[in-house]
């Protein structure tokens, strides 16, 4: 076999691996994936917002997907690591499974893409794009741009800053799809500074503390990296859903703001 069709090959199963993993551990709130080969095995160090429910109760999640990445996906040894996202908020994967679920509890898409614009921003992101596209309202399928904040579009600053994921959806209309890019403030350029920086230098930053753990899972040693001082305590991605389904309903759209004045 050749060099391109090895690499089309490892491609291919890259991506069945990601989309496995996406909806093998979607509580857990999967980001991406990082894998690398060693010359012991493989190493793949999973992002995740939930470290806990990927690992299982006494190691037998961790010992199943390490199992399946093997047997399925044809990697040589396995070694996972877990690490815990520091902000979930701006992850696009996780807030595009986010989104995602709260569209298929039947969730309006402009309620759920006002949501989510306020969330990454209040994340602490310096700008975003939703896009969201397919049978919205009607029969024709249509397509809606939602910007906040800074977001460069194009050229080599946009490729360093911004991050972006999609997801599809599958509603009794038909299929929807979500693009969420992200432009984050820790990856600033030099030539970029943020003029509201200015007046925080100086502030004391009370940034999360980060911990490394080694859990020995028979024989195998699992590396987990958790955030400590996180102000989130819900114990899956489904509660975090349950919780801001009930908060998104206070949300008003343009139609209803329109209805009032009318």
């Amino acid at each position: 076999m050749s060099a391109v069709k090895n690499v089309i090959k490892d491609n291919y199963n890259m991506m069945l691996l990601k989309d496995y993993l996406r909806d093998a551990i979607k509580d857990a709130g999967f980001s991406h994936a990082e894998i690398s080969k060693t010359p012991v095995g493989t190493r793949v160090a999973l992002h995740v917002t939930r470290p806990g429910i990927v690992i299982g109760r006494k190691g037998t999640g961790i010992r199943a997907l390490t199992d399946k990445l093997a047997l399925d996906f044809g990697l040589k040894n396995p070694q996972i690591s877990v690490v815990e996202i520091e902000k979930p908020e701006l992850s696009p994967s996780v807030m595009c499974n986010r989104m995602q679920s709260h569209l298929e509890r039947g969730t309006a898409f402009r309620r759920a893409t006002m949501w989510t614009l306020k969330q990454i921003m209040e994340g602490g992101a310096m700008g975003v794009q939703i896009t969201i596209s397919g049978k919205l309202r009607g029969d024709r399928s249509a397509f809606e741009k939602h910007t906040q904040g800074i977001l460069p579009r194009a050229g080599h600053h946009a490729e360093i800053i911004v991050d972006e994921d999609i997801a599809h959806v599958k509603t009794a209309m038909g299929l929807i799809g979500v693009r969420i890019r992200i432009a984050k403030k820790e990856k600033l350029v030099p030539e970029f500074e943020m003029k509201d920086d200015k007046t925080k230098k100086g502030k004391s930053d009370n940034k999360p503390v980060i911990k490394v753990e080694e859990i020995l899972i028979g024989d195998n040693k699992v590396e987990v990296i958790k955030v400590e001082g996180k102000k989130d305590n819900a114990e899956s991605e489904s509660a975090v859903i349950e919780i801001e389904s009930k908060k998104i309903e206070t949300i008003e759209t343009l139609e209803e703001e329109e209805a009032k004045l009318k």
